[in-house]
């Protein structure tokens, strides 16, 4: 991929560091609203400093436990849902909420599929219904993890693909809400319920819906 170089106005992106607020790979250390520079050659995956465009591609660069709005200028090198750049800083952090509820609404994204195939089987909506109590603080953890178990055996037993996704991403969503902030596994069950939830909506639909968690939580 091209090399180039970004206009001189805030180019906003996402990106994952490690619980001490350094980089996955390499020893990078990051601070708030520091620039931190790269001066050698720019190569998506192997040098520069890495980030996506978009929150729904960053979680599929999951590199570290913690997330952050950043921003990026000088040089750049992209590479499908991600790319490298030669100065960026991070300016937020995204709350663990975000994704939690980002996997609700994955889940949300391919119910139907499930109930179209099993309308007498309400364990996946019962497992979502419980995950949005246990995340409003109406349910409890013991709750979540019953419907969270009920879900599993739901994509377990479903024969139809879309169905299967239906459970699956129910229960990574649950999954999800019961994880701490100090958990990246967290991030993950939320990729996992995106994925899942990938063929019965569009993506861009999913991406739109961070958008507008983090703007009602990242303040």
């Amino acid at each position: 991929m091209k090399t180039k170089k970004t206009e001189n106005k805030k180019q906003i992106c996402y990106r994952f560091v490690k619980k001490n607020m350094t980089s996955e790979n390499g020893s990078m250390e990051w601070s708030l609203n520091k620039w931190n520079k790269f001066n050698g050659k720019l190569k998506c995956c192997e040098s520069g400093l890495h980030a996506s465009l978009r929150p729904v591609d960053s979680l599929n660069n999951i590199y570290g436990n913690r997330w952050f709005i950043a921003e990026y200028r000088g040089k750049t090198n992209k590479q499908n849902d991600k790319f490298c750049a030669s100065e960026m800083k991070l300016i937020k952090e995204i709350p663990i909420i975000v994704v939690k509820r980002f996997a609700l609404f994955c889940a949300k994204q391919c119910l139907k599929n499930y109930t179209k195939k099993y309308p007498d089987d309400n364990r996946v909506s019962e497992c979502i219904r419980i995950t949005e109590l246990y995340l409003d603080g109406k349910a409890t953890l013991k709750e979540l993890s019953a419907a969270w178990s009920a879900a599993r055996s739901a994509a377990e037993s479903a024969a139809w693909s879309a169905a299967w996704s239906a459970g699956s991403a129910a229960e990574s969503a649950a999954r999800s809400a019961a994880r701490s902030a100090a958990e990246s596994a967290a991030w993950s069950a939320a990729r996992s319920a995106a994925r899942s939830a990938a063929r019965s909506a569009a993506r861009s639909a999913q991406n739109k819906e961070l958008l507008r968690l983090i703007k009602e939580y990242a303040k």
